[in-house]
């Protein structure tokens, strides 16, 4: 009667979080989340989604899947899916996204390469007929 399993649950993705007046200098890697609300000289890489705050500021290389920044970063940015600019945000260097928000008021100063999705236009093999 009791003996019937149910699905496992999966674990959440841990939450990493660089406090205020905190100064990290190296690298970073992890399969969970990022916040940072301090200072990071050095690079992030993230199987989840990077957030800088406020008061937060990267120099350095962030490689995630998705990003929300508020604060500043100067560097060389690649997310993998959505980079969400708010209004406080300051952004120097290189991105690389797919897709990008921007707040009114956001500061975007840095080359954007955006790599969308190629789309395979298939005519069913088709062929045009000429008419004379």
């Amino acid at each position: 009667m009791f003996s019937e399993k149910r699905g496992v649950a999966q674990p959440l993705s841990e939450i990493n979080i660089i406090g205020k007046n905190t100064l990290l200098t190296g690298d970073i890697s992890s399969d969970g989340d990022f916040r940072i609300d301090g200072k990071i000289e050095g690079n992030i890489k993230s199987k989840g989604r990077v957030i800088i705050g406020k008061d937060g500021f990267v120099n350095g290389t962030i490689e995630c899947v998705n990003a929300d920044i508020e604060g500043a970063f100067s560097g060389k940015l690649i997310v993998d899916q959505l980079l969400s600019l708010k209004e406080t945000a300051h952004i120097t260097g290189d991105v690389i996204l797919e897709k990008l928000s921007v707040e009114p008021g956001a500061e975007f100063n840095a080359s954007c390469s955006m790599k969308g999705a190629v789309k395979n236009i298939n005519q069913n093999g088709a062929k045009a007929k000429k008419t004379a």
